[in-house]
């Protein structure tokens, strides 16, 4: 099932106003394959994904039948649901090179969860979202599901989007909440001026804090991690229940956030 993560609705990339029709084709297509990305392994159908990318039905199959031709994406026969291709694959692949960081990552989201006994992750910004690249669970028994290897967010919502929001040039955040209209979709909680307050609280502490905004009493911590020109790119996070969040707590998951993110960003400043 595909939830509103995975439309487009905060930016308006498939106007049927796009003054270049090959642009056009191009945004519809990319809304398509995100939307794909984030049903994977199970697929989803035509209409799904026709629903996530704001498109026509006719629109959608006719762009997945063309991206089937090529490799990008593909149709289980007997379900009619479509999947990632093989093509994407292989394309992948070669940017991981440059773009995968999951190796170097992998030993601090576990330690995290070791740590913690809490879920710890990391997520990337692909443009103006977040999305979970690895997921690791700690020793407690009782863990949020809000957050999954797959899962994509926007900018702004859930911990590892706000710490990477929080740290972006003050021009980069205005022009993603003017874009985005995060209120409608994710509550009052995520407007403009509710965003602005917690990305200043986000400075004032280093990390980001989620009580519960997305999923009642399913709470959250981010700290961002830059790339090697000073940029947030990923954000390490950690969720459980709201009773694991103390005030008390707070500051010491906080500070281990913190460590792990500056260490991984020094790794990735030296690779």
């Amino acid at each position: 099932m595909i939830g509103p993560s995975a439309s487009v609705h905060h930016v308006n990339i498939l106007s049927d106003a796009e003054p270049h029709p090959g642009a056009q084709v191009v945004a519809r297509i990319a809304a398509l394959l995100r939307a794909l990305s984030t049903t994977m392994p199970e697929g989803a159908g035509t209409t799904e994904l026709a629903r996530a990318a704001e498109l026509s039905r006719p629109t959608a199959h006719r762009l997945l039948s063309s991206l089937a031709a090529q490799g990008f994406v593909d149709r289980d026969q007997r379900s009619g649901r479509w999947l990632l291709g093989p093509e994407l694959y292989l394309i992948g692949s070669v940017a991981a090179e440059r773009y995968d960081i999951t190796g170097l990552a992998q030993e601090h989201v576990m330690a995290l969860a070791e740590a913690t006994g809490e879920s710890a992750f990391l997520s990337a910004r692909r443009g103006g979202e977040t999305i979970c690249l690895l997921r690791h669970d700690g020793s407690f028994p009782i863990r949020s599901f809000v957050l999954y290897e797959g899962k994509r967010f926007p900018l702004g919502v859930a911990s590892a989007g706000i710490a990477i929001l929080a740290f972006l040039p003050d021009d980069a955040i205005e022009r993603i909440l003017a874009q985005a209209a995060l209120e409608e979709v994710h509550g009052a909680a995520h407007s403009a001026a509710a965003l602005r307050a917690r990305i200043a609280e986000t400075r004032r502490l280093g990390y980001a804090v989620n009580p519960g905004l997305v999923v009642e009493g399913s709470w959250g911590m981010g700290a961002a991690v830059f790339d090697a020109s000073g940029q947030p790119a990923w954000a390490l996070s950690l969720t459980g229940i709201e009773s694991r969040f103390s005030a008390d707590r707070r500051p010491e998951l906080g500070r281990l956030l913190l460590d792990h993110a500056h260490r991984l960003t020094r790794r990735l400043a030296a690779r």
